[in-house]
């Protein structure tokens, strides 16, 4: 795209806030020579990979607990504002280019992935709006000279509908369990579909007398006896919904495996020693069998190639192995899990990488190697709704947002419906 007169950066100003969990975050916002602004806030992450680009933090012991980011922010206050001052906005890959130069580490480690995400992100949201264009249009046209890609549907969802492992309270091993409805139902379909099962369980959990109080994600985190449990109370919900699992509705799991991994092997409460690689795959296709799962995101330590390669082997041709932890959104990663056949979706998040430019690209490769893509958000969120655009723009097949519950979980399915709306897809 050529410079246009006003769609220079004209000034830069990064703030401190806070996300759902009361942690603070980087706000950026970006104003072009034309009076066109772009402002985003940057999530952050409970359940970080070892791989994942570095969020840096003041460790400031008498502020917030050492997690306060006014290092970050005065970063994009000085650093980045004066070097992108003048900047044409249209030309995204160029400015991001420029912000990973002027960080010069392989993880952001010295600007910080917070602080450069969040100019990197505000930039697009400014170009979109001086071109007057939806931002998953947008979006959609950074990708088009490399691979032409047709916004035609909305994702499909991926509701966590009941949190354990880091995002819920010391009550489950696993991460998140999962509501998927069919890919054939709109997204406005899906949303009704989903809220009914939420509500169904709530109702359930109430009924055992179990804690229903909710997860980070706005999932419930009820005191369970096994990680199966939540799956049959799940089964239950659909059920009692006149759903009927493997054909209306779908279940999934983020198994988290690298949280619960110790040197004896994966340790769950569903059993008193610990599982070596090969028993854990048997257990999870055993669950498989029996739950009919979509998705199985993270079932093995994220530095155990041959046990990806083993379970994406056993059970990839049935349902999608994905890559969170294993890949953290990173080309080089996703490349190498692609020569050794180690999964067969990716989850995309923005902050694990640290650019747009660098995740448009991770996104092309997957979509050039049928790598199912599933853009996502991260468990300490803000209303922040770009990462749906971004989700359209890029028409992944699906995106994992939480719950729908908690405000800054249903700002970003709200927007989901607005675009459905707004391409007549209803």
């Amino acid at each position: 795209m050529d410079t246009q007169t006003g769609s220079q950066i004209y000034s830069i100003h990064a703030r401190e806030i806070l996300d759902s969990r009361a942690t603070p975050t980087v706000e950026a916002t970006v104003i072009l020579e034309s009076g066109y602004r772009g402002t985003v806030s940057v999530p952050s992450g409970a359940s970080v990979g070892k791989y994942e680009a570095v969020e840096l933090r003041d460790k400031d012991e008498n502020r917030y607990h050492k997690m306060g980011v006014l290092k970050a922010v005065e970063n994009v206050n000085t650093v980045i504002a004066t070097k992108l001052h003048g900047f044409d906005a249209l030309k995204q890959s160029e400015i991001d280019k420029t912000l990973i130069e002027l960080d010069n580490t392989n993880n952001k480690s010295n600007l910080g992935a917070n602080a450069i995400l969040s100019v990197s992100l505000s930039v697009c949201e400014a170009a979109s709006k001086f071109l007057r264009t939806p931002l998953y249009r947008y979006i959609n046209q950074l990708l088009t000279p490399v691979l032409p890609i047709t916004i035609k549907r909305i994702p499909t969802p991926l509701f966590n509908m009941i949190n354990g492992g880091k995002h819920g309270a010391g009550n489950l091993n696993f991460q998140e369990f999962l509501v998927i409805p069919r890919s054939n139902a709109t997204f406005s379909q899906s949303l009704v579909l989903a809220v009914e099962t939420y509500m169904a369980i709530k109702q359930i959990l109430e009924y055992r007398n179990a804690i229903h109080s909710l997860g980070d994600e706005g999932g419930y985190a009820p005191n369970l006896f096994t990680n199966e449990d939540a799956l049959e109370i799940i089964n239950e919900a659909v059920r009692s919904n006149k759903q009927q699992i493997g054909v209306d509705v779908f279940l999934g799991i983020d198994v988290a495996a690298s949280h619960f991994k110790t040197e004896k092997g994966y340790l769950i409460k569903d059993r008193p020693i610990a599982y070596s690689t090969k028993e854990f795959i048997e257990y999870l296709k055993n669950i498989h069998q029996k739950y009919q799962l979509l998705l199985l995101e993270d079932p093995i330590d994220e530095d155990d190639w041959a046990g990806w390669q083993e379970i994406t082997k056993e059970l990839g041709k049935e349902i999608l192995i994905a890559g969170d932890d294993l890949i953290a959104s990173n080309y080089k990663r996703l490349e190498q899990a692609i020569r050794d056949n180690a999964c067969s979706a990716v989850i995309l998040k923005p902050n694990q990488i640290g650019t747009l430019s660098e995740l448009l690209s991770t996104v092309l490769l997957a979509k050039q190697h049928d790598i199912k893509c599933i853009v996502a958000h991260r468990s300490g969120e803000t209303n922040d709704t770009f990462v749906a655009d971004l989700a359209v723009g890029v028409q992944s097949e699906y995106v994992k947002f939480g719950a729908p519950a908690r405000g800054e979980r249903v700002a970003k399915y709200n927007r989901l419906s607005e675009i459905e709306e707004e391409l007549h897809l209803v």
